[in-house]
């Protein structure tokens, strides 16, 4: 794909979802190395993303990791690569990676079914702050 930033992942996420926005928010805090970008699911260029790596968006209801021209993750395991990422205390998120792929995303899939009726949801995808603005590709 043409046009995405070199040497940034970027995180494509449910942009009407409150659990995700924060999530998205609590991101751009901790990457202190400046790594992560964002696009929301619902936007033209998340559905472009998802079209160019096969995952069909009626599909998923997960944060995607997306790190151009290398692979992609979806659930907990975008999850934990985010997390890894931070260093410090997150570090101890490492210790996850030992439970199987499958036990991680029973969880995730808990929490990605009920997300709207435990956080609520927005009517309309965030817009940034202009300070935000940056960080967000669409």
């Amino acid at each position: 794909m043409k046009n995405l930033p070199e040497n940034k992942k970027i995180v494509l996420f449910d942009g009407v979802c409150n659990l995700c926005n924060d999530s998205v928010l609590k991101i751009i805090k901790l990457d202190k190395k400046n790594n992560f970008v964002f696009a929301s699911l619902q936007s033209e260029l998340g559905e472009n993303i998802l079209s160019h790596i096969g995952v069909d968006p009626n599909k998923i209801d997960s944060i995607i990791l997306y790190e151009p021209n290398v692979s992609y993750d979806i659930k907990s395991t975008a999850a934990l690569k985010i997390m890894n990422d931070f260093g410090g205390l997150w570090s101890l998120s490492k210790i996850a990676w030992i439970l199987p792929v499958g036990v991680r995303d029973f969880f995730y899939d808990v929490i990605a079914r009920n997300r709207y009726k435990w956080f609520g949801k927005k009517e309309q995808c965030m817009i940034p702050t202009p300070e935000l603005k940056s960080k967000f590709l669409d």
